[in-house]
């Protein structure tokens, strides 16, 4: 019996470590802990409101689908690198120091005509910090939902 209940344990161990695993994105070697945003309410809120995204946080909108995506600031307090992926994973288009919106009209950060079905939003000098190039992979782990 004891047996039986530690082949049990050891099996669901791995799992138990899976799940509790906390969402974060790797970039160039970079380890960010991330928000998923994967529902249209999740995506249209992004980052509002917020006073302060610390250097190694970031948020990822998952999409799904792929195709030009286009971004604004409204009630958005911080500046931000908005970095475009696309189905691979691989990035594709950078919008980099995108600014608070203060009145409208607010400017519009695009995927410059690009498929995206990823789009990562970190602290505003990221990408140049990183050295980040076009092509460059995004690992992600912990649980996003399946596309």
């Amino acid at each position: 019996m004891l047996t039986r209940v530690l082949s049990v344990a050891l099996f669901l161990a791995p799992l138990a470590a899976t799940a509790a695993t906390p969402p974060s994105v790797t970039l160039h070697g970079a380890r960010f802990s991330t928000e998923f945003a994967t529902s249209d309410a999740q995506r249209e809120r992004g980052l509002m409101f917020r006073t302060e995204l610390k250097p190694d946080q970031s948020m990822l909108f998952i999409f799904p689908d792929s195709q030009p995506r286009a971004f604004w600031m409204k009630n958005t307090l911080i500046p931000l690198d908005i970095l475009y992926f696309d189905g691979a994973r691989k990035l594709v288009a950078m919008q980099l120091n995108a600014q608070p919106c203060k009145a409208d009209p607010c400017a519009i950060y695009p995927s410059d005509g690009r498929d995206a079905a990823y789009v990562l939003e970190v602290a505003a000098g990221t990408a140049g910090r990183l050295g980040l190039k076009l092509g460059e992979t995004l690992a992600i782990e912990g649980a996003p939902p399946s596309r």
